[in-house]
């Protein structure tokens, strides 16, 4: 299948006043100059999912969005050593459309850049069937990485970026062939 893959860009912090828009607006100029994806946004501050998991036509809606996606990419700040609360809920949100299914991570934060919300989340998307790609993206003291206009010079996050877009492009064409050819028995 040569055709682009769908890919899902999920803005995690629903803060107010929160850093998140322009570490995705970054990524999201990124991924759309590469012609393997076809690239939507989904940023949970307008996406209203019940933190109680309550059914409700809106969680239908966001349930479809994933359920045509073959790839996604969590764009994801790092509170208290943790993800935010939020991503838990859009995770827990959908259960089905997430299996057999790559996700990516770009993180930013503090010291550590968000690393260690990346890796409690790589538990966490394994437990719903998705594949974690290897590479991810991280910036840290994310303030200081970007200028006025948005962009960032930090080479270790641009190669990062372009390495992580290229396992997500293998694993959404390998996964979205072997679930077309034989269900995913999850």
């Amino acid at each position: 299948m040569d055709t682009a893959l769908r890919l899902e860009v999920i803005v995690a912090s629903v803060r107010p006043e929160r850093f998140a828009p322009v570490v995705a607006d970054w990524f999201l100029r990124t991924v759309r100059a590469d012609a393997r994806f076809d690239t939507g946004v989904i940023d949970l501050a307008d996406t209203p999912l019940p933190i109680d998991l309550t059914e409700i036509p809106e969680v239908d809606r966001y349930r479809a969005r994933l359920a045509a996606a073959d790839a996604f990419v969590a764009v994801t700040s790092e509170y208290n050593h943790g993800y935010p609360a939020s991503l838990k809920t859009a995770l827990d949100s959908a259960k089905h459309e997430w299996r057999a299914k790559p996700i990516g991570f770009v993180s930013y934060g503090g010291l550590s850049g968000g690393l260690r919300a990346v890796e409690q989340l790589r538990q966490v998307v394994a437990e719903i069937h998705m594949v974690s790609v290897r590479e991810s993206v991280g910036f840290h003291r994310a303030k200081r990485a970007f200028d006025d206009s948005g962009e960032t010079r930090d080479g270790a996050a641009i190669d990062a970026a372009a390495r992580m877009l290229g396992q997500l492009a293998w694993w959404g064409h390998a996964l979205r062939t072997a679930r077309t050819a034989d269900p995913y028995p999850g």
